[in-house]
């Protein structure tokens, strides 16, 4: 599925292209399923920034096969089960189709507890969320963790990390989505169409703040948790940063800036706790690629829970 230009779903177009063939260094990998995220339809919608110009395939998620290996690599084989997530920038050709050719540095080998439909789900979502909690904010067992948007794809993710590591969680969703916060383990679930979360987190730490924020919302959202932060306390946003720099230098906290990176090793200590079965992809929805349009009418939305996952082609 192709943008033709960009603007609104409705830019999507079916072509027949040529089979991609791997470089050096590089896998031709046959793509069972896509996962959808926010980026995609920014950049569906102007996709200039990051260096795309349309005709262009977008989807920067990818669970398939390996077809075949280029020159150089030695790691991987055809038949080879993979997930990663693919370049951003410039990438002119996503996952949204039936063949990816990818960089062999960026791809691990699926999780085998997983289905291709599951593993799709978690290389762009699941490795923010992983980067976040685990390599930036470093969450301790016993610490208190206030996550913004944990409905999401990258919040449902952030959350289970957060529990995997013993840590008290506080999520926020709207009013439909209240009983999916509790479902993914976290222990206070706050409304915040009804409810200050900053209020609630000052509320349930008695005062004294948590430890860390993530905000995979936006808005200003990093800026009025920052009062809900204890002194020395960290937050992390994937949605640049607009702070109240006093508040930072007069509470010593440290605020980090997150865009992902494509590495394989981030995605195989992902599986760990996958193949553990504390980490589990939450998918929404299923869709065959042709219907890309009505992921992306759900990613425009805002309000989605979860993942929505494009089945391409059968195993």
């Amino acid at each position: 599925m192709v943008i033709t230009k960009f603007g609104g779903p409705e830019v999507f177009a079916l072509w027949e292209m040529p089979r991609p063939e791997p470089k050096y260094g590089e896998l031709l990998v046959r793509v069972v399923a896509s996962g959808t995220n926010p980026v995609d339809a920014k950049i569906r919608a102007n996709g200039t920034w990051a260096g795309i110009v349309p005709p262009a395939i977008l989807g920067y998620d990818v669970s398939g096969i390996v077809e075949k290996v280029g020159s150089g690599v030695t790691e991987f084989s055809p038949g080879d089960e993979v997930f990663y997530t693919p370049e951003i920038f410039g990438n002119q050709s996503g996952s949204y189709a039936e063949y990816n050719a990818v960089s062999a540095s960026i791809v691990a080998k699926k999780p085998q507890s997983l289905s291709h439909l599951e593993a799709a789900a978690v290389p762009l979502a699941g490795g923010t969320a992983w980067e976040t909690v685990v390599r930036r904010l470093k969450l301790q067992s016993g610490e208190t963790i206030l996550i913004h948007g944990g409905a999401g794809g990258v919040g449902s993710f952030a959350i289970q990390i957060a529990k995997s590591l013993n840590a008290r969680t506080l999520a926020t969703a709207g009013s439909s989505n209240q009983d999916t916060l509790r479902q993914l383990g976290a222990d206070v679930a706050i409304d915040y169409q009804k409810q200050d979360p900053a209020e609630v987190a000052l509320r349930e730490t008695g005062g004294e703040g948590v430890d860390a924020v993530f905000d995979a919302v936006g808005g200003e959202n990093l800026n009025k948790s920052l009062t809900a932060l204890r002194p020395f306390g960290r937050a992390a946003t994937t949605l640049g940063v607009k702070v109240d720099l006093g508040n930072v230098q007069s509470k010593n906290l440290t605020i980090y800036s997150i865009f992902l990176t494509r590495e394989r090793g981030r995605l195989q200590e992902l599986t760990n706790p996958i193949e553990q079965r504390k980490l589990k992809p939450f998918i929404d929805q299923v869709l065959p690629l042709e219907e890309v349009r009505k992921a992306h009418e759900r990613l425009d939305s805002g309000h989605g829970k979860g993942k929505i996952v494009l089945r391409i082609s059968e195993k």
